[in-house]
């Protein structure tokens, strides 16, 4: 089946805007910016002692506001969708968030979609943020964002977690429509949710395609419940990867940052490939991850106990013609859109550097096998 490729636009310092130009010429259906505070990876290994990648950076938490930073990407494009990657709904108000997107939209002459997910720990739990029921909020927000999109005049709302008294918002929708909500998710109720709310889908994590394909299944099903067109809802997911050569992969899957994907990787994933996940059997990957936890001599032990053999069998990877044989069973799944995420990179500065080209041998390898004209 036919897939389109979407890009990965990072939000961490240095930043380079002069990368935009090459993600713009009609390659990519959209630009993905991700929203954090930290990243996943943990403070007691981003030290020369385990990685040279803490010599061209400081620290691995340097991220820029992505909702700012969507407005200069979308000035410094023309064509390209633009998208976050994805804004939670603990850390923004429903309110700020609906008037940010009708923002992007006009400055994007309607290319920006709003991702929209729950909240993952790591950004919320430092911080002071509440994430109890987090998935009801969720739910309650995106209704009330399409409220205050749809509604001429003022809007009352008394809601569990949100209450709004006669408030405005007044500027209207692009001329092509409210900006598209893809919702991030992966667990049951999260899932429903996009049939119910969502256009599109932005899934991470450690999913096969099989359980993708039953994923979607689920999302069509609560889509065609709700009254609504399930094909009306855009199927795509993030792949991360491993690229490289055997002798190359034998190389990277040693070094400690790669090793520590396995944070990121559900128990249930490995579970099902017949491995035990080194965090315990109720790990559930990216949700999880609170980089303060992590202590150096945890992380030490973590290292110790991560076959490289486990991490191989549920993540893509192998040479770029391999790597791309595998994302292309997602498109057999029913995906539209994928984007590809070479983790080799966080092997080491030469390995970052040589990156790019890998995932582009890659794209270009998918769109020959998938029969797709970008």
């Amino acid at each position: 089946m036919p897939l389109e490729l979407a890009a990965f636009f990072r939000t961490t310092l240095p930043l380079d805007l002069r990368t935009l130009d090459a993600l713009d010429d009609g390659r990519y259906h959209s630009i993905w910016m991700p929203d954090h505070l930290v990243s996943f990876w943990p403070d007691s290994i981003w030290t020369p002692e385990f990685t040279d990648l803490a010599h061209a950076s400081p620290s691995p938490h340097r991220y820029l506001d992505v909702l700012p930073l969507a407005g200069a990407v979308a000035a410094r494009t023309a064509r390209t969708r633009l998208a976050t990657s994805v804004v939670d709904t603990v850390r923004r108000h429903p309110v700020m968030l609906a008037q940010s997107a009708l923002t992007l939209s006009h400055l994007s002459d309607g290319r920006f979609i709003l991702g929209l997910g729950a909240g993952e720990r790591e950004n919320l739990a430092p911080y002071g943020f509440d994430d109890r029921a987090a998935v009801s909020r969720f739910a309650e927000a995106v209704r009330l964002i399409r409220s205050l999109w749809s509604t001429a005049g003022p809007v009352d709302f008394e809601g569990e977690f949100f209450t709004l008294e006669h408030a405005r918002l007044d500027a209207e929708p692009h001329h092509t429509g409210t900006p598209p909500i893809w919702i991030g998710a992966n667990g049951p109720r999260m899932l429903r949710l996009v049939g119910e709310l969502g256009d599109g889908w932005w899934p991470t994590g450690s999913a096969e395609p099989d359980i993708y394909a039953a994923q979607l299944v689920r999302i069509r099903e609560a889509a065609e419940q709700a009254g609504r067109d399930p094909d009306a809802i855009t199927p795509a997911k993030m792949v991360v990867c491993l690229i490289g050569e055997p002798d190359e992969l034998d190389v990277i899957m040693q070094r400690p940052l790669v090793k520590s994907l396995v944070l990121q990787l559900t128990a249930d994933a490995l579970r099902a490939a017949g491995f035990d996940h080194p965090m315990g059997e109720r790990w559930r990957g990216i949700q999880d991850i609170d980089p303060r936890a992590l202590t150096r001599d945890r992380l030490l032990r973590l290292l110790d106990e991560v076959d490289p053999a486990a991490i191989l069998s549920v993540v893509p990877h192998g040479t770029p013609k391999r790597a791309a044989e595998q994302i292309a069973a997602f498109g057999e799944a029913g995906a539209r859109v994928v984007s590809v995420l070479d983790y080799s990179a966080m092997a080491g500065q030469d390995y970052a550097a040589a990156s790019p080209s890998k995932v582009r041998e890659v794209e270009d390898a998918l769109l020959t096998l998938t029969g797709s004209t970008r």
